[in-house]
């Protein structure tokens, strides 16, 4: 199994629905979190270059729910590479409950992305950029399904 690169985060009371569960919209937006603080810590010139031409554009994303998050719960985002195939990068996210014990697998999660440049007539196809290719080559491996 590949390394996992870990981004945490304690629920919040806004993040639950009148049930009192994590409301399922939350998990995709977590997706994108961890999805920055990679890139923050591993891969700051591919940060840089969003700002300038570079386009991370999200092409489908999903989630598998198994048990339920609640406000206060401590939760792992564990995202790892899937694969890359010319222009796009799949990672699978494992949301698991850390705290309280016992750890619990709550939802299992996938995100296609395509590295795009920005263009006059709109966004073309680039290669994934050579940084994040590295950055991304510590966390890949077979992934469970």
């Amino acid at each position: 199994m590949a390394d996992t690169y870990v981004h945490r985060h304690r629920v919040t009371f806004d993040e639950t629905n009148l049930v009192g569960n994590v409301y399922f919209a939350h998990y995709l937006h977590w997706q994108g979190h961890c999805r920055e603080h990679f890139l923050a810590d591993h891969a700051p010139g591919v940060v840089a270059a969003l700002a300038d031409r570079l386009a991370l554009v999200t092409m489908d994303c999903a989630v598998e729910f198994y048990a339920e998050g609640r406000a206060l719960d401590h939760i792992e985002i564990r995202m790892r590479l899937d694969e890359t195939t010319g222009n796009r990068i799949t990672m699978c996210f494992d949301y698991v409950r850390v705290r309280p014990e016992p750890t619990v697998l709550l939802a299992r999660g996938r995100q296609t992305v395509a590295c795009m440049t920005r263009e006059a007539a709109g966004l073309s196809p680039i290669a994934v950029p050579e940084e994040l290719r590295a950055a991304l080559n510590p966390y890949a491996g077979t992934v469970t399904r």
